[in-house]
């Protein structure tokens, strides 16, 4: 067994000890991938690796927990130890990281009363239930039980958020009634109030930045000392790139020479943890969004501008950030165990297809309301995707008006495309002629919920109030939970398809198109998606993500392990009545 301690500086069994470490969120890449990424972190220099753990896929619905897949922290775990590498873990409740409502899992908008992150009886209550089943699984793996985990942290970034010291008093506590024995750590923006607000007694403060180490070390030595704090200066998060949103006109990146002087400094003066090392993908529909001055959902990919790309190539970066650390310590290059090879499949040319509209009743079960509001997504009980709801309008009107409803819509009428709002759009009147007997069609979809700052409450989605046509409420609603999982997807009549539409002009509304795509040798491929307006697509029934014409992204990444030899089935689901006659699968990433 070892000791892991913090003094005035971190003690490895007691001797002196550098944090250098890297971040790799192992939700974000296929587990095949996972030792792959880890040597190649250790080949950087890096002597620890840090990651968070999502409550929102760790517990998808109350009391229904995923330890298995892209969820098996505690292999990712192992495998970090196999290799010689310390670990820091970030868990739940709350983690950000443009993940969708930054880990909380949004069924705990459903429960009564509750008010995440505060003091707050139904919200504290919920996370205890979590952690007694999360915590027993990260006990024997702290340093002091032959583990590898040498940090841990209560919360992420709540200076940023609250100031209750109550709470994060609370899950420093259950925490430790929960067997955690390893220092712990809080981890905020190095400036004035958010630094202060996000400490807690018991545990050191590390600060959040990209750049200007200097001052901001300085200014995180004054603020820990006000506050009655020893201990040394980490970087828990320095920001070495970027997401990207969409809509967004170029790829983020960073600036390499700042970069490299602000990691000497750091590396002279402390300890840094990389974020991100390795990036990875946004698969299914996990990406957050944030809402500032407009609302910014994330890309799928989560390239970050990394010195591991989205799909684990060495960039310049890491060699860059790999002759610097060897200034520091020593360390020697290990031979990579995963040999990962790209290729272009070329064009698959599109089979059938079928309208949204057609097999509704197949996918999904009808739900009716005869109430004014209309029921969202989480009362529902759906977490993500999309939500149908329709009705036949009693009366002519000529504006229709939508209250409280996020956060992309469609609106039809008779099953034509009228209009397409998004953001604060959705509560602006729109000139629309109904007729008696009229059918209304409103698509909704939750495009990611904000994972940061203060709006993280207030993200239910769908359409939680009434739709107005000349002010007045319509009701008797019918509508459809869309979530579109595999099994959802299984339910589609291919029988009933038609063949060789998409492309061709005949599809304006919501549709499917199903394709075959021959593997001989399964490899990294890159799917290009010109030509498709907005959706996502499946591979053998796993979501790869969304994609959308507005880009940066135009590709999206499709590693190896999720492809198999002979034929596999995509499906693409797209809803701007926009298709093209084929994909293509490249060779190459193409970010932007």
């Amino acid at each position: 067994m070892s000791t892991f301690e913090i003094k005035d500086t971190f003690l490895l069994d007691g001797k002196p000890f550098q944090i250098i470490s890297g971040s790799i969120h192992y939700f974000r890449v296929v587990p095949e991938y996972w030792q792959d990424r880890l040597e190649k972190l250790k080949n950087m220099g890096c002597n620890t690796v840090e990651t968070y753990i999502p409550w929102n896929i760790t517990e998808p619905r109350k009391g229904e927990f995923c330890f298995d897949g892209l969820c098996d922290f505690e292999k990712f775990l192992d495998l970090a130890q196999k290799l010689g590498l310390y670990a820091i873990v970030r868990p739940s409740p709350y983690i950000c990281a443009e993940w969708e409502l930054g880990g909380l899992p949004s069924w705990i908008f459903t429960v009564p009363g509750l008010e995440p992150r505060c003091k707050n009886e139904p919200y504290y209550q919920n996370v205890r239930d979590y952690y007694k089943v999360l915590l027993p699984r990260l006990v024997n793996h702290q340093i002091d039980k032959g583990g590898n985990i040498i940090l841990m942290q209560i919360e992420n970034e709540y200076g940023y958020y609250g100031k209750d010291m109550s709470y994060m008093h609370f899950l420093e506590g259950l925490m430790r009634e929960g067997g955690i024995t390893v220092p712990f750590v809080t981890s905020d923006g190095p400036w004035g109030k958010m630094f202060i607000h996000g400490q807690c007694d018991g545990a050191l403060p590390t600060g959040n930045f990209g750049s200007h180490a200097r001052p901001l070390f300085a200014n995180m030595k004054r603020m820990m000392k006000k506050t009655g704090n020893r201990g040394p200066l980490m970087c828990m998060e320095f920001w070495i790139g970027w997401f990207d949103a969409w809509g967004n006109k170029e790829h983020k990146t960073s600036k390499l020479k700042r970069n490299i002087k602000d990691l000497n400094y750091m590396l002279k003066k402390g300890n840094v943890n990389f974020y991100m090392f390795h990036g990875g993908t946004n698969f299914g529909f996990m990406n957050g969004s944030n809402y500032f001055t407009k609302l910014t959902p994330d890309t799928t990919s989560y390239d970050y501008d990394a010195p591991l790309s989205e799909d684990g190539k060495i960039t310049e970066k890491y060699r860059t950030f790999q002759s610097i650390i060897k200034k520091y310590r020593d360390f020697e290059e290990m031979p990579l165990s995963t040999k990962i090879e790209q290729k272009a499949y070329g064009k698959v040319k599109a089979g059938k297809s079928i309208k949204l509209f057609d097999i509704l009743d197949t996918l999904a079960v009808a739900k009716t309301s005869s109430v004014e509001k209309l029921t969202g997504m989480e009362a529902s009980g759906q977490d993500y995707g999309y939500i149908l709801y329709k009705t036949k309008v009693p009366a002519a009107s000529n504006t229709l008006k939508i209250e409280d409803g996020l956060d992309r819509i469609h609106e039809f009428k008779n099953g034509e495309l009228k209009a397409v709002l998004f953001d604060k759009e959705t509560a602006k009147p729109v000139e629309l002629t109904l007729a008696s007997g009229d059918e209304l069609t409103l698509l909704v979809e939750n495009l990611g919920r904000v994972n940061f700052a203060t709006k993280i409450p207030f993200q239910r989605k769908g359409i939680l109030g009434r739709v107005l046509a000349d002010e007045k409420p319509l009701t008797d609603w019918t509508y459809y939970n869309l979530n579109l999982d595999k099994a959802q997807l299984s339910k589609i009549d291919w029988n009933k398809a038609e063949e060789g539409i998409a492309g061709t002009g005949k599809i304006t509304s919501p549709s499917f198109t199903h394709m075959t795509l021959m593997v001989d040798k399964a490899c990294d491929t890159y799917l290009d998606f010109t030509g498709w307006g907005k959706g996502c697509i499946f591979l053998n029934g796993f979501n790869l993500g969304r994609f959308w014409e507005i880009g940066p992204q135009k590709r999206l990444y499709v590693p190896a392990p999720l492809l198999k030899e002979g034929e596999n089935e995509i499906i693409i689901f797209e809803t701007e009545g926009k298709t093209a006659d084929s994909i293509e699968f490249f060779a190459e990433h193409k970010l932007y």
